[in-house]
């Protein structure tokens, strides 16, 4: 017992110190754009979304980790679409959520939506103009994607993450978006891919280390926990999110060699460390957290990817990240 409560004593005295290193700005930039509330979200397209598609059957949304590096996993996920031979009858699309010094040196204008640091991940408000939730990007993605007259024959909606992505991912699934019931409407599937996040939101104050109330203040806080939900959630049934969550299709992709506890860019804050203390191990957790929760109706599940670290492109190209990815229709 002793043991971890240190460990977290520790993590909490350093708690300043526990925030990865800032990142550098982003290498390139998405070359497309969305509007979204009188600003411009950035992204990468496969292929251009502005005339009908009927040959798409299927769409992915990957969304980046720290480096917001879009164009990157763009790429990751079109080798992917190859690979399975998925490619011609998908829309893949990377979305990018800028930071203030990636607009600044690039030399953007003040339109271009942008966040605080790593402020996309919870879900938080962008800086510029009104402020726009990073949730509320995917929910407009998802939107034009469910329009009939430009995907008539669309039957399936993935939205995956790996990383900082995956951070994303989850609490985009625990909240459940705002476009659930037009999928239902269009009759398009939606499902989730969560590969390798530092951390996940949990349902109450159960940790697999013992007592964090006593040691780390706010380790229940949004974004490892309920408390403090952000304004995209203000109008949501706080007692119903876990119900309606654990009834998702969501798949957690863990990589078995992404078990290093220092990894530089793993969130050693004490709220995460309260979750265990790697991502394989977090992951596993959280899983076991649910299976014992929901014994039955658990719409979830973890598929393992052998001899893969924390490498986004080596476990979207896997068989079991392809297979993930591109069920079949």
């Amino acid at each position: 017992m002793i043991k971890p409560l240190l460990a977290l004593m520790l993590s909490s005295t350093f708690l300043s110190l526990s925030a990865q290193a800032e990142t550098p700005p982003a290498k390139s930039l998405a070359p497309d754009r969305l509007a979204i509330n009188g600003g411009q979200a950035t992204l990468a397209l496969s292929q251009d979304w502005v005339r009908p598609k009927p040959q798409i059957q299927r769409a992915v949304i990957m969304v980046h980790g720290r480096q917001r590096n879009a164009p990157t996993y763009l790429r990751t996920i079109e080798r992917a679409a190859n690979i399975s031979k998925e490619r011609n009858r998908t829309l893949l699309i990377a979305p990018q959520f800028l930071d203030d010094k990636d607009v600044a040196a690039h030399h953007l204008g003040d339109n271009i939506l942008r966040w605080h640091e790593d402020d996309w991940m919870a879900g938080n408000r962008s800086l510029e103009g009104k402020g726009v939730s990073s949730f509320t990007v995917l929910d407009h993605i998802i939107r034009r994607l469910s329009d009939p007259k430009l995907f008539p024959n669309l039957k399936e909606i993935v939205v995956a993450g790996h990383s900082g992505g995956a951070q994303m991912v989850q609490r985009y699934a625990v909240l459940g978006g705002r476009e659930e019931a037009r999928l239902k409407q269009e009759n398009i599937r939606l499902r989730y891919v969560v590969a390798t996040p530092s951390t996940y939101a949990w349902f109450d104050a159960q940790r697999p280390v013992a007592s964090p109330e006593k040691n780390c203040p706010g380790f229940n806080d949004w974004k490892y926990g309920l408390n403090k939900l952000p304004p995209y959630a203000e109008k949501f049934d706080k007692a119903g999110l876990e119900k309606a969550y654990v009834q998702r299709d969501v798949t957690y992709l863990l990589a078995l060699q992404d078990n290093d506890p220092n990894h530089p860019a793993l969130d050693k804050s004490c709220a995460a460390e309260a979750q265990g203390a790697d991502r394989l191990s977090r992951g596993q957790n959280y899983f076991d957290y649910l299976t014992k929760r929901h014994p039955e109706g658990l719409n979830q599940r973890v598929v393992q990817v052998p001899k893969v670290a924390h490498n986004g492109d080596a476990l979207f190209s896997s068989p079991e990240g392809q297979a993930v990815l591109f069920k079949p229709l």
